[in-house]
């Protein structure tokens, strides 16, 4: 047997030049080998072993891990790249430097060497207390927020809120990386009990940055609940002097701005160099008495500010006040475009900084500090600012009369948007934030500040080389990216041309916002130059044909960290906003409109673990996992609403019932399958297993296996009735994550656990572009699915891999062709205006996100599967 030896690099190809909060990522490991993760240990690349944690992600159907979670400490001097290896040499250097994890009953105890951290079990503060070397330079870490009965600015009507802490668990003890997992709810002043939160706090071995992962769900009236701000806040203590306490807030591109209490640079009268640049790198100065032109006897009169106030309320602009005292008026400060979102207030004796991943981009957001003058400031940094339009979550339009189905069946015709009175709700969306708390010893150097703010706005992020993925055969079926002849160095620039479309279209039509950041749009509009951002379904995508999907294979096999960006930032946003968390639709997902939460489409396809998968196994990411995982009694919900309820042909008949439940085998069943399939690798679910691998098998009996269309399913026993004889297809059912599921099944699960299915799905693959005489002569007629030449190809060219059938390789080639002639001519991205998304075989643009996704994902399969048979050009 191979040993083990995963190659792990930083994904922008860049080593960082400090490591200040660890690394954590997942890598794959092969089946049957690893069943204890001590055996394994993670080098540089010289070969010396790392202190390094270690954990179970995924298992292998006979137990062995199939992903570990790694973990790496804080380091002034990261290596240029690591290994995970199974024999390693030596032993750990420094191995006694550890995060320490100590239960109590009124709290839980952090250590990380660097940097103590309390966490109440219980009260209003999510941490209480935050000390390094002795000194506490934080308490009272709590969430506050406030709501209000009407849209408009009303801070006289506001009800102010906190969040109560109900539960803390603790998921991580170390050695290297804590994880405490803390829940609650916000409780306002009038008794008001919402906005259900979770926060995992990450400690890391040696680390002066807290971790601060936020999440919270909507669970408000649309009509009377705007909420009118959420941040996370704390008190610093401070113990020095005015004109010693500092003031740090993060501007543009690196840019900080530098302040104190009361101010002694740019006076009629100079104390000394000496003292104003102790001012200025936050040192201590030198005592009054030594300062000269007797600026300590007149410094009484040089005015002390208590507050100041940066706010980014667009993605281009922001501004900082500040203030005396509360009774008198902001002073404008600065104004500027992106702030980095960092914020800091401190002494020589110790500070504390606040900062939020993705500040500019998920507007509209601010920083407060506050009663700088007293013994202790407040450091708030807002999520909603309190200066913003509260958040308004009211569906767009009125319903123009669509009543009945007949009527909004008739609308979706012209806008794409399927409406239904009282769908378009948002109670039991959700949105995630990454924020980091940084304890300091003392005013920090500038250098020391930017750097923190830059790892803040961009951590240094590890992962498994392409190649040793591929070489693990896992998370679909693509191979490495192959410029060795004409025909595939000109698929392979298609490619990396969508993605670079993409990526760049994000910051170009300004695709951000609390509730937008992250998700892509649906379709353009060539007429006005625009994406149709107000045109019902065509709005904003919402996974709409698997662009999650499209981004994470690139990822995988290109290792871009653009596009490992974009899609993390993709798979955030789809799992918690367009997906509902609490409520009646629970569990569902919703179909794409001008509102993420606005279609009447609420479908597992949307929710679908499929594309929360890849970032929980590649990250080791907890709330990816709490999203796939929340899904597991999703099958529910096709008693509570039927997902093709307008346009079912035995609507007339139809009836869910716990023992008939129409699910289809297409976009429903892989959302179910692959729910199943995470919960079973992650937890043991036996529930999960067996349902799983039952409805393979029910599929595999049916007679006409996947061309059944929908089955028969019964909530109790968590099969289909395999006796249901009907020939249906629908051209999406392999467009929201069925390949991917399938193919990974195949290879899973054994004929004898679920007999039939392999030769099922193969059915599928080999005759869904069959000829019309092929359709009937196996399944007595044709099935009447829409070609869909393109996307369809890569399940034939799956087929021809599998069945060693090079005719098969052919024919789906040509359908990948079909409709445009055969790879004429460079694309000439400069010609084309407006910038539209180039199709992978087309000159001509193609505007729609999900041709892009899947003409993108049927170029990696068919490369993958079937390149050797890629026509010349």
């Amino acid at each position: 047997m191979n040993p083990i030896d995963v190659p792990l690099r930083w994904i922008d190809d860049e080593t960082p030049a400090y490591l200040p909060a660890g690394a954590t990522l997942g890598a794959p490991l092969p089946r049957g080998v690893v069943t204890d993760l001590s055996a394994l240990a993670v080098v540089d690349e010289a070969g010396d072993r790392v202190q390094a944690q270690l954990w179970p992600l995924a298992t292998w159907p006979d137990g062995s891990v199939k992903w570990t979670g790694i973990g790496l400490g804080a380091a002034v001097d990261p290596a240029a790249g690591y290994r995970l290896v199974d024999r390693p040499v030596g032993s750990v250097p420094g191995g006694d430097a550890a995060v320490r994890v100590e239960e109590r009953a009124e709290a839980v105890l952090l250590d990380t060497g660097a940097m103590r951290v309390t966490v109440p079990t219980s009260g209003s503060a999510v941490v209480s207390e935050i000390a390094i070397a002795g000194v506490v330079v934080g308490t009272d870490g709590r969430l506050i927020s406030s709501v209000q009965q009407c849209p408009e600015p009303n801070h006289a009507s506001r009800d102010v809120g906190t969040g109560e802490v109900e539960s803390v668990t603790v998921e991580q003890t170390g050695p290297v990386r804590a994880v405490v997992r803390v829940e609650g709810r916000h409780r306002t002043e009038s008794g008001k009990t919402w906005l259900p939160f979770t926060i995992r706090l990450v400690a890391t071995a040696g680390s002066t940055h807290l971790r601060v992962v936020h999440s919270f769900t909507w669970d408000g009236d649309v009509e009377k609940d705007f909420l009118s701000s959420l941040g996370l806040s704390f008190e610093v203590p401070l113990r020095a002097e005015a004109h010693d306490r500092h003031v740090r807030l993060a501007g543009a591109g690196g840019g900080l701005l530098r302040e104190a209490v009361r101010g002694l640079t740019g006076l009629r009268r100079d104390p000394g160099e000496s003292v104003r640049q102790a001012q200025l790198r936050g040192e201590a100065t030198a005592p009054p008495s030594t300062w000269q032109q007797d600026v300590a006897r007149l410094s009484r009169w040089i005015p002390t500010w208590e507050a100041w106030r940066l706010r980014q309320h667009a993605a281009n602009g922001f501004t900082v006040h500040k203030r005396t005292d509360a009774t008198r008026p902001w002073i404008g400060v600065t104004e500027g475009t992106r702030s980095d979102g960092v914020g800091y207030v401190g002494d020589p004796g110790g500070g504390l900084g606040l900062g939020l991943t993705g500040f500019w981009q998920s507007h509209p957001t601010g920083i407060d500090i506050d009663r700088a003058t007293g013994a202790a400031a407040r450091l708030t940094l807002w999520l909603w600012s309190p200066d913003a339009e509260p958040m308004d979550l009211r569906f767009y339009h009125d319903g123009l009369g669509q009543d009945t189905y007949a009527d909004q069946l008739d609308a979706l015709d012209i806008t794409y948007e399927d409406y239904e009175p009282g769908f378009g709700d948002a109670h039991g969306i959700a949105r995630t934030h990454e924020l980091e708390v940084i304890a300091y010893p003392g005013t920090p150097s500038l250098e020391g500040l930017a750097a923190d703010v830059a790892h803040v706005v961009q951590p240094p992020r590890l992962a498994v080389t392409p190649e040793a993925l591929h070489a693990a055969r896992v998370l679909g079926d693509w191979d490495l990216p192959d410029h060795s002849t004409p025909a595939r160095a000109r698929l392979e620039r298609r490619l990396a041309g969508l993605l670079d479309f993409y990526v760049g279209q994000v910051d170009q039509r300004s695709w951000y916002g609390f509730w937008n950041y992250g998700d892509l749009m649906h379709a353009y509009d060539a007429d006005r130059h625009t994406w149709r951002y107000d045109v019902g379904g065509y709005a904003w995508d919402n996974s709409e044909l698997s662009p999650d999907l499209w981004l994470w294979t690139a990822f995988c096999r290109t290792g871009r960290a653009d596009v490992f960006r974009l899609a993390e930032r993709l798979t955030r946003h789809t799992g918690d906003v367009d997906v509902y968390h609490a409520g009646q639709w629970k569990g569902l997902g919703t179909r794409h409109n001008v509102q993420h939460w606005g279609c009447s489409a609420k479908q597992l396809r949307i929710s679908s673990p499929a594309y929360r998968r890849h970032h929980y196994l590649l990250t080791a990411d907890e709330h990816s996992r709490d999203l796939m995982l929340e899904l597991r009694d999703s099958d529910q919900t096709f008693l509570a609403l039927d997902p093709v309820r307008k346009v079912r042909p035995d609507a007339a008949t139809y009836r869910p019932e716990r023992g008939a439940l129409g699910v289809g085998l297409g976009t429903d069943w892989s959302a179910l399958a692959a729910t199943w399939l995470a919960d079973w690798e992650i937890t043991g679910n036996e529930r999960s297993r067996v349902r799983l691998l039952g409805t393979m098998s029910d599929i595999g009996a049916m007679p006409h296996g996947f061309f059944t269309g929908e089955g028969l399913y019964n909530l109790d026993t968590g099969r289909f009735d395999a006796t249901r004889d009907r020939v249906g297809a629908s051209h999406l059912s392999i467009m929201f994550g069925l390949v991917e599921i399938c193919s990974e099944l195949v290879d899973l699960v054994s004929d004898e656990q679920a007999p039939g299915f392999r030769d099922a799905w193969l059915q599928y693959c080999r005759l869904y572009l069959g000829t019309p005489e092929e359709q009937v002569a196996e399944l007595g007629r044709e099935h009447d699915g829409a070609p869909f030449e393109q996307a369809h190809s890569r399940i034939l060219a799956y087929a021809a891999n599998r069945l060693g059938r090079d005719d098969l390789a052919d024919r789906a080639w040509q359908a990948f062709f079909v409709g445009g002639e055969r790879m004429q001519g460079e694309i000439t991205w400069e010609r084309i205006e407006p910038p539209a998304v180039m199709s992978p075989v087309d000159d001509a643009p193609t505007l729609w996100t999900n041709d892009a996704a899947q003409g993108s994902l049927a170029t990696m399969q068919c490369l993958a599967l079937i390149g050797h048979r890629l026509p010349a050009e």
